[in-house]
């Protein structure tokens, strides 16, 4: 019977590990018009928010909890992906992975405090992160729901 319970913990733990590197998160969305994220602020325009379905591959993902992802824009920038009212995360080892997310792209400005913080969940050092004390304006985006695929 312990031999049973053990083997049926195993198996529940490899389904549960296997469902956190690919599928849904947060709201059921699906792939299609998605838009690839490096034409995403041509199409935004002037317009400082804008929903949107985007298509991308993952830089990074916070490393601390898997609280926001940075996918890759033109250029070698990147978009910060945060999850709407932090309802749910992503797996932290999706990095090189193509994602779809569907929500809100705003232009905005982050403040230092913010971007700090970002670095310290990204596992920046403690010299890296004071350099950083100027605000940046950047594109970002709140999902609703995101599909790893």
């Amino acid at each position: 019977m312990k031999k049973l319970i053990l083997f049926l913990l195993g198996i529940i733990a490899m389904c549960t590990a296997h469902a956190q590197n690919a599928g849904h998160f947060g709201k059921e969305i699906n792939d299609s018009k998605a838009m690839e994220a490096s034409a995403l602020p041509q199409k935004m325009g002037n317009k400082t928010e804008m929903d949107a379905k985007v298509s991308g591959t993952v830089e990074s993902v916070c490393q601390v909890k898997g609280c926001w992802m940075k996918v890759k824009m033109a250029d070698g920038e990147t978009m910060r992906v945060m999850f709407k009212d932090y309802a749910f995360f992503v797996p932290k080892d999706i990095a090189g992975k193509t994602v779809v997310f569907e929500g809100e792209a705003q232009k905005k400005t982050v403040p230092v405090e913010h971007l700090q913080h970002y670095a310290k969940d990204a596992g920046k050092s403690q010299e890296e992160i004071a350099k950083i004390t100027e605000p940046k304006e950047e594109l970002t985006f709140i999902a609703d729901g995101v599909i790893v695929k």
